[in-house]
């Protein structure tokens, strides 16, 4: 029997749609900005998370950025936040995790998010970076030099948090600076990698294959770290079919010729949308002119599904499944309720 746990949902968009927070210039970390301006409602909306039956939550650090802080102008900051002093508001947002979380035995994941997210308008569905952060060895910098400021911020990193999280790459130089970021940093922390595939096609933003992101993301080198797990997130759900089945195939290849060692956890946290696509520029969530759905079943019945078949057709022997964008603390509930009494 397959072992699956769940992951919580979307967090910036539960603020939203749950709590009134609103997002726009003034608040370039998104979500992590709760962390400056209004740490009780964040920890309400991640408490939700935990009471619907979540076994790991995301801590609010996905936009996370030194670049993100200079540009965040407070009281005490007018002129923006200094690298000096973003420390404090790395370390309430695990306090708020570890405070969500309270006596339930769910784990905590530091949640890093691409070098797209930081930029404005973000680039995570486009992978189209700037010229500073366009290969590896720049990406491999940006991301070490992020990892190490949460290990500047608290010592016990390592103990208070169970996984960390690189989500929504949108390009395989960055899946390698990651795993190389990770291995530079010493961070001995189990660690996944989820990719979004955002167009139609079964392909990175940057036009890599599902083929090229297992073997960049599983090959074992020597300035790397393998994750734990792998997968897709911040993905339309009716593409989770094909990819999953795509993930299972190129790994199980992978696994008969000897280049990898461990079947993964698949990682799989969808798009809790019907159809909308959010548009960074106008930074609202809009329906595709035409739109049509053709599955009506509930998101967590696709969902569910979809980890069902992988499990009886693909290598995988263990999951992590939650929702990504415009997934409530509902949504995740009857997802759990779906998967727990399967």
């Amino acid at each position: 029997m397959a072992s699956i746990e769940i992951l919580d949902g979307g967090l910036g968009t539960s603020l939203q749609d749950q709590h009134g927070v609103t997002f726009d210039s003034s608040t370039p970390l998104w979500a992590s900005h709760l962390l400056v301006s209004d740490p009780t409602t964040l920890l309400a909306c991640q408490r939700n998370f935990i009471n619907a039956d979540t076994d790991v939550l995301l801590t609010a650090t996905y936009q996370v950025s030194i670049e993100g802080f200079e540009r965040t102008k407070t009281v005490d900051y007018p002129t923006g936040i200094p690298r000096n002093a973003i420390a404090k508001y790395l370390r309430t947002a695990i306090d708020i995790a570890e405070q969500a979380k309270g006596n339930s035995t769910a784990k905590i994941a530091l949640s890093l998010g691409p070098y797209g997210a930081c930029m404005i308008p973000g680039q995570e569905y486009s992978g189209k970076y700037d010229a500073e952060h366009d290969t590896e060895e720049k990406l491999f910098q940006w991301h070490l030099e992020r990892l190490r400021l949460f290990q500047e911020a608290d010592e016990r990193l390592s103990e208070r948090v169970q996984y960390v999280a690189f989500e929504t790459l949108p390009r395989l130089d960055e899946i390698r600076a990651v795993k190389r970021a990770i291995h530079a940093a010493g961070l001995n922390v189990p660690f996944w990698v989820a990719c979004v595939f955002p167009g139609e096609q079964a392909a990175l933003p940057d036009g890599s294959s599902v083929e090229e992101v297992v073997t960049a993301a599983l090959a074992e080198m020597p300035d790397q770290s393998v994750p734990w797990g792998i997968g897709i997130n911040c993905t339309k759900i009716h593409k989770l079919n094909g990819l999953m089945r795509n993930f299972g195939e190129k790994i199980a290849s992978a696994m008969a010729a000897g280049r990898v060692s461990t079947v993964p956890t698949l990682v799989l946290y969808p798009d809790g949308t019907n159809g909308e696509v959010y548009n960074t520029t106008t930074q609202t969530w809009e329906k595709p002119e035409g739109y049509t759905n053709d599955d009506a079943r509930p998101w967590e019945k696709q969902l569910g599904q979809i980890v069902n078949d992988a499990g009886a057709n693909g290598p995988f022997t263990s999951f992590l499944v939650g929702g990504c964008c415009k997934a409530s603390h509902n949504d995740i509930r009857k997802l759990a309720e779906q998967l727990k009494s399967q």
